[in-house]
């Protein structure tokens, strides 16, 4: 039984960030989106991963070996994307015959009970009610749950059920056949090999999938999603006076999470900041914010921005959104 998660996107909607930054990896109260995902299928107890990387794939497997030595791990390139159907199918070696799967997207948090999903006899998919479907795979369900169609991006969706990245998969052979077909015949849509295709071709084959529900799902693909999605959860794994350290001429406005080696003084930090190891931050106010490592704040006053790692600041106002390896100094006039 195994976990695969694919993380080859290029991540264009978190750009400059993505630049330098896999998307995975893009720190979210405290912790990289990754790190989030590995955590919960751990806690469910999953010990093999199998990770899909392509784009800044060595910062995914550095990270993931550093912090996970105790996990089998396993890594797959994807030299060009061609779609999630496609991701999932480069890992056909690694699986052994029929062997049970959990596909997990590596770009988006969950909140699921995925011990009682483990229990359900059948192959199932997590589904989320969402206002617009039509970015997403969608699932059409009967009473009892039986997902009856499932169909990639659809511009009239019968359902507002959206398949929100969390699979799991009893017959994966039939699955690994069913992709196979589909790129010998060329079949894509939206000029991807989806997986959602592969996955309708096994529910004509008579094979059976449940849906089950995802409690909370946040997709952090763009700034205003990954800064609410840091406060939300600021809230509900930072509580209230957990900061000891006392800062000098600092206020902490809860909640926030500080990574170790910040040196911080003369500020006032939150709510819902999470600053990276080894950031300074100087005679500056920062608010639902989220700031890399090794950064630079000085003089500054930020809101709903987002800063990457190795980033210089200096005497400004704004709302910003900037990339890693950064250098901005307004505190000259002229």
């Amino acid at each position: 039984m195994k976990v695969i998660i694919p993380v080859a996107g290029v991540g264009t909607r978190l750009r400059p960030h993505t630049y330098s930054q896999p998307k995975p990896l893009i720190p979210v109260a405290g912790k990289p989106i990754l790190g989030f995902i590995i955590d919960r299928m751990v806690k469910a107890g999953f010990t093999e991963f199998i990770f899909v990387i392509g784009y800044l794939g060595e910062k995914i497997e550095s990270y993931v070996l550093e912090h996970y030595p105790e996990l089998k791990c396993r890594f797959v390139i994807q030299n060009k994307r061609e779609g999630l159907g496609h991701a999932i199918f480069l890992t056909r070696p690694l699986i052994s015959e029929n062997e049970e799967l959990y596909i997990v997207l590596g770009d988006t948090i969950f909140e699921a009970d995925i011990e009682a999903v483990m229990t359900m006899p059948e192959s199932a998919l997590g589904l989320k009610r969402v206002d617009d479907p039509r970015d997403f795979g969608v699932a059409e369900v009967e009473d009892d749950m039986r997902i009856t169609r499932v169909i990639e991006k659809p511009s009239i969706p019968k359902s507002n059920l959206a398949l929100v990245g969390l699979y799991k998969i009893k017959e994966s052979a039939q699955l690994f056949n069913a992709l196979e077909q589909i790129m010998a015949h060329g079949y894509k849509t939206q000029g991807e090999y989806h997986l959602t295709d592969a996955l309708m071709m096994m529910i004509k084959d008579g094979i059976t999938f449940r849906g089950f529900k995802i409690t909370n799902w946040y997709d952090c693909g763009k700034k205003e999603i990954l800064l609410e999605t840091n406060a939300i959860l600021l809230k509900k794994l930072h509580p209230q006076g957990q900061h000891q350290h006392a800062y000098p001429n600092t206020i902490l406005i809860e909640p926030v999470s500080i990574a170790p080696g910040c040196d911080i003084r003369d500020s006032i930090i939150g709510p819902n900041v999470t600053l990276g190891e080894n950031t300074s931050v100087h005679y500056s106010i920062l608010r639902h914010s989220i700031i890399g490592n090794d950064a630079t704040i000085d003089d500054v006053v930020l809101l709903d921005s987002v800063i990457g790692s190795d980033t210089v600041i200096k005497g400004m106002s704004q709302s910003l959104n900037i990339g890693d390896n950064t250098e901005i100094d307004l505190s000259k006039s002229g």
